[in-house]
């Protein structure tokens, strides 16, 4: 494993690379969303090595690195994580975005198409819809209120919708350690938090007038009441090459409520094998692009 610290535009930031045991893919890149570092991505990395090298990112604004201020929007982000993979020598990397990063991993693919063979956005959407912004609004509120508890009710309920955590494998754990994650968050944590969600909330939503020309698989939670199927569908259709999976039993933390089956349908897009007929997927679509006028 190994650990290398970037700069870019005055900030700084952090990559991890772990050598897989398999070079048979280009090298996997993994951007998470709003509480991920570079060393949280657990069993979904640990199955990805078994055929790919994986780099896991801290962006400016993540993990150990300062804050960054919310005037920088995702532009910035993207050409930040296009530096680090320049300084790294990747010239040719699988990209996967999750929920906050899937924004920054689509950017990317948009303004560096030689640079990314695959695009896998997890739990995304073009834009934060007028009803998404009030509680997203009220959690930064309560967040700097220090009202905790009520903090991570509001928060959770962005997360994981509340009305079918029994429905999602492993529901309850994974609802509970969130609680527990977002009731601890250090200072420092909590200042990030408040920047990044301000970000989201400042820059409109994705330009979708120059569409990624590489294959992309979006993936949705059945469950997911934020960036639901139909939200991500929208995305899927930004893209000239796209395909959309939806995943039974999830809400929007599908990472880790079915590590395993995302592993399996992120690595048969890669390797250009067929998605129909998976017992995990309550729907499959090759979605037609719609063209921005």
């Amino acid at each position: 494993m190994t650990v290398a610290r970037h700069r870019f535009g005055g900030f700084h930031c952090e990559s991890r690379f772990v050598r897989g045991r398999s070079g048979r893919l280009a090298t996997l890149v993994l951007v998470g969303g709003a509480f991920q570092t570079k060393e949280s991505w657990g069993r979904l990395e640990r199955e990805l090595l078994e055929f790919a090298d994986v780099l896991t990112v801290d962006l400016p604004g993540w993990g150990a690195s300062p804050v960054l201020p919310e005037r920088y929007g995702t532009d910035f982000l993207a050409d930040a994580l296009g530096h680090m993979l320049d300084d790294l020598g990747l010239a040719s990397v699988n990209l996967l975005g999750g929920s906050y990063g899937s924004a920054v991993a689509y950017r990317l693919a948009q303004k560096r198409p030689r640079l990314v063979v695959k695009l896998v956005l997890i739990g995304t959407m073009t834009r934060i819809p007028d009803q998404a912004r009030v509680p997203i609004r009220r959690s930064v509120e309560l967040l700097k209120a220090e009202r905790i508890e009520e903090f991570a009710d509001v928060t959770l309920g962005m997360l994981m919708n509340p009305e079918t955590v029994d429905s999602v494998v492993a529901g309850t754990r994974v609802r509970r350690f969130l609680r527990r994650r977002l009731e601890n968050l250090t200072s420092h944590d909590r200042e990030q938090f408040i920047a990044n969600t301000q970000r989201l909330l400042r820059h409109e939503g994705l330009d979708v007038h120059q569409p990624p020309t590489m294959p992309v698989l979006v993936a949705s939670g059945e469950h997911d009441s934020f960036t639901t199927p139909d939200r991500c569908r929208a995305l899927a259709a930004t893209c000239a090459d796209s395909r959309l999976a939806v995943v039974s039993d999830a809400d929007h933390m599908l990472p880790v409520e079915r590590p395993a089956e995302l592993v399996d349908l992120g690595l048969r897009f890669l390797r250009d094998e067929p998605l129909d007929g998976l017992d995990y997927l309550r729907a499959v679509e090759r979605i037609s692009p719609v063209i921005a006028v």
